[in-house]
């Protein structure tokens, strides 16, 4: 069974950075990508990255671009998420996800995702 597992968020002033890890034991076979959303109260669960595993290809939601960077190491069996010039609307629960088997539904679509970590709370405040 796969399992994710977060860690890396605090609370940080407008303008900082924050390094969030996922790791995980092992990946399904058919996993492709792995993705980060975030979610703030009262509100849906958002796409913030992907990272297809085999080409390493990423995207971004438009509201992240050139602030955040996703990225894996295959050897720690780890994805990252470095946020850079955070703002106080990054705010919220930030939560890796991993499918198990191939998905044609968009990669920000939270249904093309059957696993999920625990999440790690990024608050940005001044």
């Amino acid at each position: 069974q796969v399992q994710l597992v977060e860690s890396g968020g605090g609370s940080v002033a407008p303008g900082g950075s924050l390094r969030l890890s996922c790791a995980f034991s092992k990946l399904a076979d058919r996993t492709n990508r792995m993705a980060w959303f975030r979610q703030a109260p009262g509100q849906e669960r958002q796409g913030v990255a992907v990272i297809y595993t085999g080409t390493g290809n990423t995207y971004y939601a438009d509201s992240v671009k050139g602030r955040f960077t996703i990225s894996q190491d295959k050897a720690r069996n780890a994805v990252y998420l470095q946020m850079n010039s955070l703002k106080p609307e990054d705010s919220g629960m930030y939560y890796c996800a991993a499918p198990t088997s191939t998905s044609a539904r968009g990669w920000s679509d939270p249904r093309a995702y059957n696993t999920w970590g625990q999440g790690t709370q990024v608050t940005v405040s001044s």
